[in-house]
């Protein structure tokens, strides 16, 4: 009976735990993610923002022009080295044995070049001399023109096997500081690997990639605001001083290059930053209607509506459907005649599966 009435409390004891995992599993509510935007005027919709990354103006990448075996790195990332110094190098026993041999064949193509000189003017001596023929005289002419060829051609074949030797060695081609390296003693790489990129001058720029719909709107020398968000409250004045021609294949993207006029020590290069542009300036006129995504716009049997998100927080909030006027279809959107306000968040994807009331998160 003992065992009975324990089997009995410990089932009870299951149950009611059970019970309970479903009660607080029940409570536990998912708030769906949702993407909104913040409804503006047209001209308020040519001020974008853009994320980019700070770098030196002048980065130069250091590559191995050959393969082989890192044997010795003098510099590691952050040490400041003059131009000329030896950064790192690599075994390059190929090279070094072509060198070699190419310096010995030198010196026996002199010698042979030497000797043939040498009994050139004997012949001539003799020849004037009236003791030599003349074909013997030629013949000597002949012997000392070879020899003196093939001593050229050994000469620049050491010229260009000290080349391929200064190949598996990197020198800085300015002064400057060593942003990072890829690379360590005993590993191998391959011809064309970069080792390290050096950042040479003062100067910093960022750059950021701009999408098609506005590249052709950024122009040289237009003015920028840039923050940082190790920077507080500091916006930088930047300069756009180089826009891409062609699109970027990684980033999808148009890479545009803005100087920062006014940098502190506190900017370090691969610093992440938000540039903003103006772009009314290259449209020139002032237009105050409200524009808002075409993706945001809905349509049912009463017309078209968007979602309102009504946020106090402004991380969740409740979804209401609203009723709007549409007109005309710009770049950017549509143009709203009636129904929103500037300021209003509407939401700008999923509207199929969105409910009126509906809470949810703002994404």
């Amino acid at each position: 009976m003992k065992y009975k009435t324990y089997k009995l409390v410990v089932v009870g004891l299951i149950l009611s735990l059970s019970a309970c995992k479903e009660k607080v599993e029940e409570k536990e509510v998912v708030l769906r993610p949702v993407k909104f935007e913040v409804v503006g005027t047209a001209n308020a919709q040519t001020i974008r923002t853009f994320s980019g990354v700070a770098k030196a103006n002048d980065a130069i990448g250091l590559s191995f022009r050959s393969g082989g075996i890192i044997t010795k790195v003098n510099h590691w990332k952050g040490a400041k080295v003059k131009k000329g110094a030896i950064i790192a190098r690599l075994d390059n026993v190929e090279a070094n044995l072509a060198y070699e041999q190419s310096v010995s064949a030198l010196n026996s193509a002199r010698s042979a070049m030497n000797t043939a000189k040498s009994s050139l003017d004997r012949v001539k001596s003799l020849y004037e001399k009236g003791s030599n023929s003349l074909s013997d005289y030629e013949q000597a002419k002949n012997s000392y023109q070879s020899a003196l060829d093939q001593f050229e051609s050994a000469k620049r074949n050491k010229s260009i096997q000290a080349t391929q030797l200064s190949y598996g060695i990197i020198k800085a081609p300015k002064d400057g500081v060593i942003a990072w390296t890829d690379g360590a003693v005993n590993e191998q790489v391959t011809a064309g690997h970069q080792f390290a990129e050096l950042n040479a001058g003062d100067g910093l720029k960022v750059e950021v990639g701009l999408p098609e719909a506005v590249i052709n709107k950024a122009k040289v020398n237009m003015s920028t605001q840039i923050e940082f968000s190790v920077v507080k409250d500091k916006v930088f004045e930047g300069r756009v001083f180089e826009v891409s021609p062609s699109i970027d294949p990684n980033s999808s993207t148009y890479i545009t290059a803005v100087a920062i006029n006014n940098p502190i020590s506190d900017i370090k290069p691969g610093m992440a930053a938000n540039v903003t542009f103006d772009f009314s300036t290259s449209d020139k006129i002032v237009d105050d209607s409200l524009v808002i995504p075409v993706k945001a716009v809905g349509e049912d049997g009463d017309g078209n509506f968007v979602f309102i998100i009504d946020s106090q927080d402004g991380l969740t909030g409740q979804v209401k459907k609203r009723k709007i006027e549409i007109g005309e279809l710009t770049s950017n959107g549509f143009k709203v005649k009636s129904g929103l306000s500037s300021g209003d968040k509407i939401a700008t994807a999923g509207l199929q599966t969105l409910l009126d009331g509906q809470n949810v998160r703002l994404q």
